[in-house]
């Protein structure tokens, strides 16, 4: 059912024989994990969350209240998922259509940041430290930094790795005012963190 790491897990949480958990989790009260998923180390799981076979979490992912992780979800390492985050495997479902092997994969990157009650399309890819505000549907892939929202989402700006909002200036350069970490907007409309100059 599990490695030999140490982890919490509630009484009432169901880990199903074949299901990894990494050292440092914890689980909560009506979780489900089933066989084959596998979750990186110091992973919180919250109340009634699922995560199907052949998910998979990096490690410091942090899964709220009310999710579903369907097979084909894959999370790399610090994720955080909202409560009642929305993932899907198939885009044109069918009760009468079986469809299991039709499963797209879906990604989010180091960092990534899903906002409550938000439905995340099968098969688009998160990048790196974007933000999806709550209430959001994504449809398309969103790139490294990217600020999104809406139904359907659409850029709306740029966060910093600390999750507050890039102001480019003429130039296209931003600092994150926690950070102080030095960004920079490219001309093909890409973000990327440059080196904290020496003080």
């Amino acid at each position: 059912m599990t490695d030999a790491s140490p982890y919490f897990a509630h009484p009432t949480a169901v880990l199903d024989e074949g299901c990894r958990i990494g050292a440092g989790c914890r689980i909560w009260h009506f979780a489900h994990l089933m066989p084959g998923c596998e979750l990186g180390e110091n992973c919180s799981i919250g109340q009634n969350v699922m995560i199907a076979d052949g998910v998979r979490l990096g490690r410091n992912v942090k899964v709220q209240n009310n999710v579903s992780l369907y097979s084909g979800v894959e999370c790399a390492d610090d994720v955080f998922l909202g409560p009642s985050v929305v993932f899907t495997n198939v885009r044109n479902p069918r009760s009468a259509v079986p469809r299991r092997d039709q499963y797209e994969p879906t990604v989010l990157e180091k960092g990534v940041s899903v906002g409550a009650n938000s439905t995340i399309v099968c098969g688009v890819r998160l990048g790196e430290y974007c933000f999806v505000g709550a209430g959001s549907v994504v449809t398309k892939d969103v790139a490294p930094y990217a600020l999104v929202y809406g139904n359907p989402a659409r850029p709306r700006g740029w966060m910093s790795a600390y999750g507050h909002r890039l102001a480019f200036d003429g130039g296209g350069h931003a600092t994150c005012p926690e950070s102080g970490q030095h960004y920079e907007l490219t001309p093909s409309r890409q973000v990327k963190p440059v080196s904290i100059p020496n003080s």
